[in-house]
């Protein structure tokens, strides 16, 4: 009897222990993911890139030589929730369902990136700014949760740890790190990806405190196109700028005179928003060696991707400017750089049009998974291991009117290699847009009723439709207070 009893355990509870033990193995053998996003972060402020000669990045700079950076990175839709929820689903956002701020989060109808790598077997958390739907929540999707309502607070900021609501004291960018280097260091049998989405560096540029006298002596370097007097540009741009975007006063100037241009400030070399929005990268940058320091301890450094990107760009004075969402250049071009060793050259650079849907179907791949064939993007593996690919020569960007700023109007547009075609289709009055990138990269010179350009609008306004048709296009219509 009792041998009996052993011959069961040994050929029927011992070969489930091993299979589960095979499981965790074959788990851990996959990379772990850090997906680090910040938040209206320029494409061009990391100290490599040159532009600000005083700000130094060092941490995100080695990043770049031991990751690939991708040169001609954009997203589909400068604004917060929706290119937020571009990179949670793979997805445009007329298809995830997150048009405007603080309107909704994804539709469940269509992929979810966190969702898919639980489903292959990780572990997941999301620590930093959701702002899609209002509320600091947690949300389906991750096993672990630390955010706040909308944009929070950078001093002493109100939290949503796993249901639990309390206030933590101390600099929103610090704050995050520390979660999440306590997460990180956890024991586990599971793969794992975080998501660290930074605060940093949005409105009201605030940089960490011992960070807050930086740079003392520097001189800001201005724009050539901060001198654009949008005299060839719609009339709904000068009208904006001349009255305000905002609700009141956009409808308090319906029916005012427009001017037929500006008149440009004066560049300020010192100007205090822009020093501070500076500053705000220095505990960004440190931030990220925070990271990598931990995962070197741990030994997981090489077993691990790496994604840094922004949700989207800023202008810090292009065009007389300081927000996104139009489409010029200043405002879709974001950074986007990504290290795994084994697969990605060090200091590597590609030049090809990526987007931020691409970025969920490539972590879906890398984490040996099937890509959802309803993602839109298309997986950036290709790239990744310097394969020479067809790849797209032009992409489809869109904006959505917010009634809180109808100032910015609903925006359909291509772009390729070349040139760029801006349409304002709720205002078939006013004059549309199309540039030469290559003779006028700081888009100053709009082309759109030049006779010589009649056949290049043609093309171009062929294409837009095209990616429209491909990616279900439509206007929601949904414009919130």
């Amino acid at each position: 009897m009792k041998y009996s009893l052993l011959i069961i355990i040994v050929l029927v509870i011992l070969p489930s222990c091993i299979s589960r033990q095979k499981k965790n193995n074959t788990d851990r053998s996959k990379p772990d993911i850090v997906f680090i996003l910040t938040d209206d972060q320029a494409w061009n402020v990391l100290s490599k890139d040159g532009r600000y000669h005083f700000l130094q990045t060092p941490n995100l700079d080695q990043l770049c030589k031991e990751g690939l950076v991708f040169e001609n990175a954009f997203v589909t839709t400068s604004l917060c929730s929706p290119s937020r929820a571009c990179f949670m689903t793979g997805c445009y956002a007329h298809t995830n369902g997150v048009y405007i701020n603080s309107y909704s989060d994804p539709d469940p109808a269509v992929p979810f990136l966190p969702q898919v790598l639980q489903e292959a077997g990780y572990e997941t958390a999301f620590l930093g700014k959701w702002h899609m739907n209002r509320g600091a929540e947690p949300r389906e999707g991750f096993d672990y949760w630390l955010s706040f309502d909308g944009q929070g607070k950078y001093t002493d900021p109100d939290l949503n740890e796993n249901g639990r609501e309390f206030i933590e004291k101390g600099y929103m960018t610090d704050i995050l790190t520390d979660y999440a280097v306590r997460w990180i260091e956890k024991p586990r049998e599971k793969p794992f990806c975080l998501f660290l989405w930074h605060k940093a560096v949005h409105a009201p540029f605030t940089p960490a405190p011992r960070d807050s006298a930086a740079f003392p002596d520097a001189m800001i370097p201005e724009y050539e196109n901060w001198y654009d007097d949008m005299e060839d540009k719609p009339e709904w741009l000068r009208r904006g700028w001349y009255y305000g975007v905002h609700n009141k006063n956009w409808k308090e100037s319906e029916g005012k005179p427009v001017p037929g241009k500006i008149d440009p400030r004066p560049w300020d070399p010192k100007n205090p928003r822009v020093m501070n929005y500076l500053r705000a990268m220095l505990a960004v940058d440190e931030s990220y060696g925070r990271i990598r320091n931990t995962l070197e301890k741990l030994k997981s450094l090489n077993n691990t991707i790496i994604v840094f990107g922004s949700d989207n760009g800023f202008f810090l004075g292009a065009h007389q400017r300081g927000d996104k969402r139009l489409m010029y250049e200043e405002s879709l071009r974001i950074p986007l750089i990504i290290r795994y060793p084994g697969m990605v050259e060090e200091g590597s650079r590609n030049t090809e049009f990526v987007l931020n849907i691409d970025v969920a179907p490539t972590l879906v791949e890398l984490a040996g998974a099937e890509v959802p064939g309803e993602m839109q993007g298309t997986s950036l593996v290709p790239l990744l291991k310097n394969e020479a690919v067809d790849w797209r020569e032009s992409f489809l960007y869109e904006y959505f009117q917010e009634a809180y700023a109808p100032g910015f109007v609903t925006i359909a547009g291509v772009r390729n290699k070349k040139y760029k075609y801006i349409e304002s289709p709720n205002l078939p009055t006013d004059i549309n847009e199309l540039y030469d990138l290559e003779k006028d990269p700081g888009e100053m010179d709009n082309l759109i009723n030049r006779p010589e350009y009649q056949p290049v609008k043609s093309e171009m306004i062929k294409e837009m439709e095209k990616l429209k048709a491909e990616s279900g296009y439509f206007d929601p219509g949904v414009y919130q207070y």
